[in-house]
């Protein structure tokens, strides 16, 4: 079974999916791990809640990279609420294998981007009906 998750990850790394950045995005994200040099930028465009387009891009090992594109394919048309919910134990499952504690951070990587341009673009809702 690992050696399927390891093809799907070489998959994704190799032929990554929505890779690139969106113009005019509801918002743009970037998140960088300082002790492997790996950075993602995230950029989605948010309708009704929920994530109608998204894009990534970036540099890093195969983990980060990966990530990122199963992470895209996951949230297209997700809500808010439900990617602000997905953490550790989601990327895990997602992924289909366990991790050291470093490569934990490269997987993290893309979760993160997403979580911070979210709570971004909720932040600029709320400023803006104030």
């Amino acid at each position: 079974m690992l050696n399927l998750y390891q093809e799907i990850l070489m998959d994704h790394y190799k032929n990554p999916r929505n890779k690139g950045i969106i113009e005019d995005p509801s918002f743009v994200a970037e998140q960088r791990n300082s002790s492997c040099g790996d950075e993602i930028i995230c950029s989605a465009i948010i309708n009704n809640a929920a994530v109608s387009c998204i894009k990534f891009d970036g540099k890093g090992c195969v983990i980060s990279q990966a990530t990122a594109s199963l992470l895209s394919e996951k949230v297209l048309n997700a809500s808010i609420q439900e990617i602000l919910a997905f953490d550790k134990d989601f990327l895990l499952a997602m992924i289909g294998m366990s991790l050291g504690p470093v490569r934990m951070q490269c997987a993290l990587l893309p979760l993160e981007a997403l979580h911070k341009g979210i709570h971004v673009y909720v932040s600029g809702i709320s400023e803006g009906s104030r």
